[in-house]
């Protein structure tokens, strides 16, 4: 019964400013973003692996800045003609023209456009010689890996959002095992509340993790 009623009293992300957890790690994506609309050329490029928080900072852009969002499989170029926008998983897969056609447009008066990625522009397909020479011009930020201080409150944030506050001993204890990823923060977290049985706790934490075979060595 407890379980459920965690469970009922998890609130839904944000992704907004205000929930994106600062420090040395985005730094510089945090300034660059900030940047905007002063972009060269009108157009950023945020690189990192995978879980460090580029779609939250994105989004969170997006909606202050009343960006266009596009697909990135099949982007709505003319959404983008005069507006800012933006477009997520460029690396993944994006026609050619299309893609050269929106950097060109971002540089217009009122538009922008704000891409993600986790590999940077140089690596990036490009079948067309003059969207080469556009991708190697982009101006770039990358996001790390989460430090301490941004995996930390990024633990504190999804407790929060699950109604549960655990003893705070439990945050370095996990900050020293689990894998510096935000993903990886959130199924811990997950795993965590759905198997409490009572009140959240540093040997729950150990417990959760050593369900893994592949963390078993991590623990004295």
């Amino acid at each position: 019964m407890a379980q459920q009623l965690r469970l009922s009293l998890q609130r839904q992300a944000r992704h907004t400013r205000e929930e994106f957890i600062a420090g040395a790690s985005n730094a510089q994506a945090l300034a660059a973003v900030d940047a905007w609309p002063r972009w060269p050329g009108g157009c950023l490029v945020l690189v990192g692996p995978e879980g460090v928080g580029k779609s939250h900072l994105a989004r969170a852009w997006a909606a202050e800045a009343g960006a266009v969002t596009l697909a990135h499989q099949a982007p709505d170029v003319a959404a983008a003609d005069g507006h800012p926008a933006l477009l997520e998983d460029v690396d993944q897969g994006v026609p050619a023209e299309a893609l050269f056609h929106l950097i060109n447009l971002a540089g217009r008066d009122g538009a922008g456009l704000l891409m993600t990625a986790r590999s940077r522009p140089a690596a990036w397909p490009a079948q067309l010689p003059d969207l080469r020479s556009r991708l190697n011009a982009l101006f770039v930020a990358e996001i790390a890996e989460p430090d301490d201080v941004v995996l930390e409150g990024v633990l504190r944030k999804l407790f929060r959002e699950r109604s549960i506050r655990p003893p705070q001993e439990v945050y370095p204890y996990l900050l020293r095992r689990i894998p510096r990823s935000i993903p990886q923060a959130q199924e811990v977290v997950r795993r965590m509340d759905e198997s409490a049985d009572g009140p959240i706790s540093r040997l729950l934490a150990r417990a959760v993790l050593e369900e893994d075979s592949q963390n078993l060595d991590l623990f004295e």
